[in-house]
């Protein structure tokens, strides 16, 4: 797989409201661990619309890997300063993560002006990739639900990756173990 689309819950839907909630690690550690497998099989692109959470979280952990492996990262917005209403912080760090990608490009020019930007932005991202990896619990896929839907309706041979909470477990499980002091 060359090009690989990656999505996930906003930090609301997770009860996540601080940049340095602890259990941000662990999201990264899982979504590093899935890359990883995938940069070592000749992943060239990681695609993200650059939401908050899941897709911001991902796209740090491109950018950390592009040190060890050849992975470009593109940001495809639905629109034009998606992030204008988010808080000041974010703000800054998408800014930031947008002046290092690979490549940046709003799928529409403008403003938000409709839902259906949302809609073909997924479809764009599924057209766009090889596969996508979501971070979802299908029993409650919370946003996540739209771009699995446009995931599905890619046809069969589009390939639907998943991080599960019980690979969130194994990853908190992994970390802990690999700390010296667990073992005291």
């Amino acid at each position: 797989m060359r090009i690989l689309t990656v999505t996930g819950y906003k930090p609301m839907e997770l009860n996540i409201f601080k940049e340095d909630d602890p259990r941000i690690t662990f999201i990264k550690a899982a979504l590093e661990k899935r890359l990883v497998e995938f940069a070592e099989e000749g992943l060239e692109w990681v695609l993200i619309s650059g939401q908050m959470g899941v897709e911001l979280w991902t796209a740090e952990v491109v950018l950390d890997m592009k040190e060890t492996y050849p992975v470009n990262l593109g940001i495809f917005p639905p629109f034009e300063n998606q992030a204008s209403r988010w808080p000041e912080a974010l703000q800054e760090k998408y800014e930031g993560i947008i002046a290092v990608c690979d490549f940046y490009k709003p799928i529409y020019q403008g403003e938000y002006r409709g839902a259906f930007q949302f809609k073909a932005k997924n479809m764009w991202l599924a057209d766009k990739s090889d596969g996508c990896l979501l971070l979802m619990d299908e029993e409650f896929p919370g946003s996540n639900r739209y771009f699995h839907e446009a995931a599905k309706g890619a046809g069969g041979n589009y390939p639907i990756y998943t991080i599960t909470p019980a690979d969130l477990d194994d990853v908190v499980e992994e970390v802990r173990m690999s700390d010296p002091d667990y073992w005291d």
